[in-house]
């Protein structure tokens, strides 16, 4: 009886995560889906807790019976996590979602090392899953933590003479460990086995390393991807549904994302991993051209040129998050529409730090998400647009994506904001985006700069706005 309802808890926890998924596909329902999701968690949990059972030393069924470091760890990991999430802002978001991958993967790495180190003999299959684990998740680990001190800028894009050859020749050394471990080809196994251990990490921190900013987000998705393969091995290991449900869902979510975002900069996902873009060559790129002249736009001219117009875009970029703009910019548009003016927002699906950046954020002002229109839609209707407002982007509008077959980021995709009349671009000042590399759009005839904090900027855009 207490198994049928252990796994009917696995069941529902299982099926509460394909309904959180699919909920998530929507701002409306994200919330709710989330929700559903976490309390199929707990339940799968303690049900687990109260309800599972393995076989002792004596061959005899044992539950689990150490409940003061199992409440111990469920209380810290509770607090820590919630404090944490409610404290983040925005522009961290994605470190955080960087440093709690890394978790992820630090949790299917420790799997294994404990079913590795248990003294019954382990069948073929269960050695693959055990050797698979840890390589998986030791890489998702280490790759999540450089990406987690890129994006805190804490650790510099550094790119290795040789990188490439030096990660093909550690892949190629991890895998003839696996089959070294797995095979049982030598009487001392251990020490091959920490070696994946080693090796992984290594091989997490050196492909992560030399990728630059604007490949971040497609990085975070795949190593994202990673961890949830790993958890998937977890649950073949302990024959978990839940487990194997969740890191199945996270694996293939990630992974998709990863093709898509890939298909939407128009980049292979070798050259995402190999190409080092808008790393170091970037950066000295930037650095030997030479800056244009560019003309400033007041607040005034700013408020009456957008008052007048029919449509105006919003194209959100990293500055409007650093800056906790979201809900002034929020406020900005129900003035325009107020005013009769149409307002919509162009997202580009690489804006920010992480893959859905400039969604979130909008959606936390509570913007309605019928006005934000995909890269693809919002340059179909760029032609008929009155006035690009671009606040804190950078990369995604540059021309020389299209223009400049030198650029590192020639070939992405851009949100074509020149075809509008009129482009106003808000900076705190004209340094570099975040692939480091200069934008020849702000030297344009049709852009005009808008200087200062975005909210700052916004709030005195807001007063001008309702004195026109």
């Amino acid at each position: 009886m207490e198994n049928a309802i252990l796994q009917l808890s696995y069941l529902i926890g299982s099926i509460t995560f394909i309904l959180g998924l699919k909920m998530l596909s929507h701002p409306d329902t994200a919330r709710k889906g989330n929700l559903i999701a976490a309390a199929g968690m707990i339940i799968a949990i303690f049900a687990t807790i109260f309800l599972y059972e393995y076989t002792g030393g004596e061959g005899q069924p044992v539950r689990l019976h150490n409940y003061g470091w199992i409440f111990g760890g469920l209380i810290i990991g509770t607090v820590v996590g919630s404090f944490a999430a409610k404290k983040v802002q925005m522009t961290a978001m994605p470190e955080m979602v960087s440093m709690f991958n890394g978790m992820g993967g630090a949790c299917a790495m420790l799997i294994s090392l404990v079913e590795y180190n248990k003294p019954e003999v382990k069948e073929t299959g269960t050695m693959i899953v055990i050797a698979l684990g840890m390589l998986i998740g030791t890489v998702s680990f280490a790759g999540s933590m450089i990406a987690w001190g890129k994006l805190a800028g804490k650790i510099k894009d550094r790119t290795i003479p040789g990188g490439q050859v030096i990660n093909f020749i550690i892949f190629a050394g991890l895998i003839t460990l696996v089959v070294l471990v797995v095979g049982g080809f030598l009487p001392e196994m251990h020490g091959l086995f920490y070696g994946i251990l080693a090796l992984a990490a290594l091989y997490g921190i050196l492909f992560v390393m030399p990728i630059g900013g604007a490949d971040m987000p497609v990085v975070i998705s795949l190593l994202n991807s990673f961890t949830g393969v790993a958890a998937a091995f977890g649950g073949f290991l302990y024959n978990n549904p839940v487990m194997l449900t969740g890191g199945i869902l996270v694996g293939s979510a990630g992974t998709i994302l990863t093709i898509l975002m890939c298909k939407a900069m128009n980049r292979s996902l070798k050259n995402v991993l190999i190409g080092s873009f808008g790393g170091a060559k970037a950066g000295a790129a930037a650095g030997n051209k030479e800056q244009g002249n560019y003309k400033e736009i007041s607040l005034n001219d700013t408020a009456t040129l957008m008052a007048y117009a029919q449509k105006v875009m919003i194209i959100p970029g990293y500055g409007l998050a650093v800056a906790q703009a979201q809900h002034t910019c929020h406020e900005l548009e129900k003035v325009l529409t107020d005013k009769g003016v149409e307002v919509v927002y162009g997202i580009h699906p690489v804006a920010g730090r992480m893959p859905g950046h400039m969604n979130v954020l909008l959606a936390e002002a509570d913007v309605p998400y019928e006005k934000l229109m995909e890269m693809e839609d919002a340059n179909d209707q760029m032609g008929t647009t009155d006035v690009v407002l671009i606040l804190g982007a950078n990369d995604v509008v540059n021309p020389a994506a299209k223009e400049d077959p030198t650029s590192p980021i020639y070939g992405m995709p851009i949100l074509e904001v020149e075809k509008a009349k009129h482009v106003i671009v808000n900076k705190r000042s004209m340094k570099p985006g975040y692939a480091g590399i200069e934008n020849e759009l702000f030297f344009r005839p049709k852009t005009s700069m808008l200087f200062g904090d975005a909210k700052k900027v916004l709030q005195d855009l807001v007063s001008e706005m309702k004195q026109v």
